[in-house]
C-alpha cells in the first residue's frame, strides 16, 4: 500500500471534466485507490463519487493505493493533478 499527499493544481479544481479525466486515470490500473480528504475516503474509479467532493484548485488531498501496480498508479495521478 502506498499513501501520498498531493495538492491539486487544475485551475478549474475537480469539476466536471476534470474529475471524468481522473476517473480515467484510475481506472488504467487495477490497485484500488481511494481518495481521502477530511472525514471522506471515496473510491477515485467512482465519477459520482469524486464529482461528491467538490474541490477546487489548491485544497489537499491524499491518495491511497494498494496492489500490484500501486506506485505507477499513484505516480500517474500526482502528475495529472499538478498539471495545469
Amino acid at each position: 500500500m502506498v499513501s501520498r499527499n498531493m495538492t491539486i493544481n487544475i485551475p478549474s479544481g475537480l469539476e466536471a471534466r476534470p474529475v471524468a479525466l481522473l476517473v480515467q486515470v484510475a481506472s488504467q490500473y487495477e490497485s484500488k485507490i481511494m481518495v481521502e480528504t477530511g472525514s471522506k475516503q471515496i473510491n477515485a474509479k467512482s465519477i459520482m463519487g469524486m464529482m461528491s467532493l467538490g474541490l477546487d484548485e489548491g485544497e489537499n488531498l491524499t491518495v491511497v493505493a494498494d496492489g500490484v501496480d500501486e506506485e505507477e498508479a499513484i505516480n500517474h495521478i500526482e502528475r495529472y493533478l499538478s498539471s495545469k
